[in-house]
């Protein structure tokens, strides 16, 4: 007899789904049972998930205004998980490159977008059976340089406030858990990184309530 996977029948946002990273992660939560539903700024590029998840429901919205993140909220209705994949690079020149250009855009696509998705759904994840946070973050919040300052900056302010939620969480109870996901680059990884997605409800939230995993390339690829 078969087990179906435990995130199955779960509906799982998943803010920036039209990222490579984005779609193996809705064809990974699609496959496994779950309810996908994908957010981007651009409707028209968001029917690319539909190739992957064909049963996905497909929202436009600008996570960088909080406003239009709760209708998003009341339009979808509860959640049991959130995958936030917004995000982007900006750097290199040193510290002397560090532009404010280029931190008004990671503040905002990083940091902002992260802020309005977690406010705006936490009491959906705390309700939840099974609330599920996730983010990709990178191996320069532990070793940052002059030309990845801003970026660097950004990734640990993500965390950071990741970390307040999770401890939220746990503090709220049992149910609801938050991981911080680590990468070098995304790049070859976007398959490890499904798997992990559909699998974080395999295990219970009262043994993780905050995890930060390093994925990295495997050795003999």
């Amino acid at each position: 007899m078969s087990v179906s996977p435990a995130v199955a029948g779960r509906t799982v946002l998943i803010a920036g789904a039209t990222s490579t990273a984005g779609l193996a992660v809705a064809a990974s939560l699609a496959d496994a049972g779950a309810h996908v539903s994908a957010v981007g700024s651009n409707l028209a590029r968001l029917q690319s998930v539909l190739a992957v998840a064909p049963g996905a429901a497909l929202y436009e919205c600008d996570l960088t205004d909080f406003g239009a993140v709760t209708s998003l909220a009341g339009a979808i209705g509860p959640i049991d998980g959130l995958i936030h994949l917004v995000g982007g690079w900006r750097g290199g020149g040193g510290l002397a490159g560090q532009t404010d250009e280029d931190w008004d855009f990671l503040h905002s696509h990083v940091v902002t977008t992260l802020r309005n998705t977690t406010r705006a759904f936490n009491a959906d994840l705390l309700a939840s059976s099974a609330g599920r946070l996730a983010i990709v973050s990178s191996v320069s919040v532990d070793r940052p340089t002059p030309g990845g300052a801003n970026y660097a900056a950004a990734k640990s302010a993500a965390e950071t406030w990741v970390r307040a939620v999770g401890h939220g969480f746990a503090k709220a109870g049992d149910t609801a858990a938050a991981t911080i996901f680590v990468v070098r680059s995304l790049d070859g990884l976007e398959g490890e990184l499904a798997g992990r997605v559909a699998g974080l409800w395999d295990e219970s939230a009262a043994s993780a309530p905050l995890a930060r995993i390093v994925l990295a390339p495997n050795p003999a690829e």
